[in-house]
């Protein structure tokens, strides 16, 4: 029964997290640039633990205590987001950046990336949708197996991470290229602006 609900975690989590967005885009495009690689997959897979058992053991109890949560993380999130789409669309445009066969001239330090992610992650309300409140409210269907159910999501946050961190150096032949950094930037830009507009909106 366990291992069953172990499984059923694990694919509920993946399916949760394969969807394209902000932070799996900024995930995506480190593993591309192999900018700091590891630790960006480390902190989004353990930003994920942490918000996975907050909604395994107490997800229901959240937004009675705090009411003013959503609004402010709905709002902040949308303003993070529409700047970095805003900073994408600019380099879709102007940017003349190809990637090289050793990492990119312009690396940034790992301070400065990981503030980047864990913004991506705290600041994005679909991530306490998905992790805390889905995931909280469906592990209440395996009472007494919801460790075994927590696991199976946690895995499957560290699997998928790690596979688009690392699977991400697969494409870096396309991405000797500008055009395809162009590209990519352009639909980073459309993401965030997406995501952005439906977290003002509530569309």
């Amino acid at each position: 029964m366990s291992f069953s609900v172990f499984l059923a975690g694990l694919a509920m989590g993946l399916s949760l997290i394969v969807a394209i967005g902000a932070q799996n885009a900024f995930v995506l495009r480190q593993g591309l640039r192999n900018e700091h690689v590891f630790a960006v997959c480390l902190t989004c897979a353990m930003s994920d633990l942490v918000l996975i058992l907050v909604g395994v053991t107490s997800f229901g109890k959240i937004a009675g205590w705090l009411p003013w949560v959503n609004p402010v993380m709905r709002y902040a999130g949308a303003a993070f987001l529409a700047w970095y789409g805003a900073k994408s669309l600019i380099a879709a445009v102007r940017s003349t950046d190809a990637l090289t066969v050793g990492n990119s001239p312009e690396k940034k330090g790992l301070g400065k990336t990981l503030l980047a992610c864990l913004a991506f992650t705290w600041l994005n309300p679909h991530v306490y949708l998905d992790t805390v409140v889905l995931l909280g409210s469906i592990s209440t269907q395996f009472k007494g197996h919801q460790t075994a159910f927590a696991s199976g999501a946690v895995s499957g946050s560290f699997l998928f991470f790690f596979a688009l961190g690392y699977g991400a150096t697969w494409l870096r032949p396309v991405f000797a290229k500008p055009s395809a950094w162009r590209t990519l930037d352009a639909i980073i830009a459309v993401v965030m602006g997406g995501i952005a507009f439906q977290l003002v909106t509530g569309a």
